[in-house]
């Protein structure tokens, strides 16, 4: 299972504040959040999405031992 940790409007849209999910890609990661959570899914594509701290394609496997941070965009000065 990989760790997904949501933060701000991000944690606010899912629900939640992390949870454990099974999806192989990052891709697949992504559209399964979108579908489940419409309110992520609306902001989903202006997030950054990193795994194991790192920006990575959705064609990016996903390892049991992976965490996936989705950090919406923040405001600020």
């Amino acid at each position: 299972m990989t760790r997904v940790r949501y933060f701000a409007a991000a944690e606010e849209a899912a629900g939640r504040a992390e949870e454990q999910r099974s999806e192989a890609t990052l891709g697949a990661l992504r559209a399964a959040l979108a579908a489940e959570y419409p309110g992520l899914g609306g902001i989903l594509p202006r997030c950054a999405v990193l795994v194991d701290g790192e920006r990575r394609d959705d064609e990016a496997t996903l390892a049991d031992a992976d965490t996936v941070d989705v950090l919406p965009p923040f405001a600020g000065g």
